[in-house]
């Protein structure tokens, strides 16, 4: 596997992907994740389990085009990977700094990769499957949004979109997941998708709150897929202008 900080592709080399995720099967809870169009920007998700008890997953934004990012994204996996199995694999660690120390490693990858500055919003989580509890970092993405019997709540952005300043950091707090909570992220090409009649109007946090309140409780393939297919409908016949992505946590015991 490449090092830190040498993993920049060289121009004349083949294109590259991230390699596809697999999510793995989490004892008590569903996890999964949807995606619409063409892969034309920088939409990236992935998921490792990190611990006999831990799976790590992450939703990020590269901004600009695929055909141009792809090394960063490549590099952001291989960093997410590498690390959060090195930072969460132990049983006694302090979970808060674990996610603090993996978003500043994969922050200063994308700043070397990119050879200057990529804005990147990333919303990176660690479940615990014993403790039913999740630990975040939110950075500069669209609200988390947790489905709970109380409603739901926005798990808001802690700090700047990675990319931007080598030691930039975000908070990484933690949340207890009762039974049947669910947790959806989505890009920012859902919220920000406008209406067939070109009006202007978004779908919206407004709209993906909806679909949410109203998805089956145990799916989070099904959570992925209706909120997705809801933004079709909106968008009616509109060309897709940017990847729309959907992850889904959701605690099934």
């Amino acid at each position: 596997m490449r090092s830190l900080f040498h993993s920049r592709v060289p121009d004349a080399a083949p294109a590259v992907e991230p390699v596809p995720t697999i999510f793995p099967k989490i004892e008590g809870a569903d996890i999964a994740a949807v995606f619409t169009g063409k892969r034309v920007a920088g939409d990236f998700y992935d998921s490792i389990r990190v611990s006999p008890e831990r799976v790590l997953f992450g939703l990020l934004d590269v901004a600009g085009r695929r055909e141009d990012n792809r090394g960063i994204l490549v590099a952001a996996q291989e960093i997410f990977r590498t690390f959060g199995v090195a930072l969460f694999s132990r049983p006694d660690i302090n979970e808060s700094e674990a996610m603090t120390e993996l978003s500043l490693r994969i922050n200063r990858a994308l700043i070397e990769t990119s050879s200057g500055v990529v804005s990147c919003p990333a919303f990176i989580g660690c479940y615990h499957e014993k403790f039913g509890t999740l630990c975040y970092t939110n950075a500069g993405h669209t609200p988390g949004l947790l489905r709970d019997s109380n409603g739901i709540a926005q798990l808001s952005s802690g700090g700047l979109p990675l990319g931007l300043f080598s030691h930039a950091t975000s908070d990484a707090p933690t949340v207890g997941l009762e039974n049947g909570v669910a947790l959806l992220l989505v890009s920012r090409g859902v919220v920000t998708c406008e209406g067939r009649h070109q009006s202007g109007e978004e779908f919206g946090l407004a709209g993906v709150s909806h679909v949410l309140l109203a998805a089956p409780p145990s799916s989070a393939a099904v959570l992925c897929t209706s909120v997705l297919k809801a933004v079709g409908e909106y968008r009616g016949q509109s060309p897709l202008c940017d990847d729309q992505t959907a992850l889904a946590l959701v605690r099934t015991a």
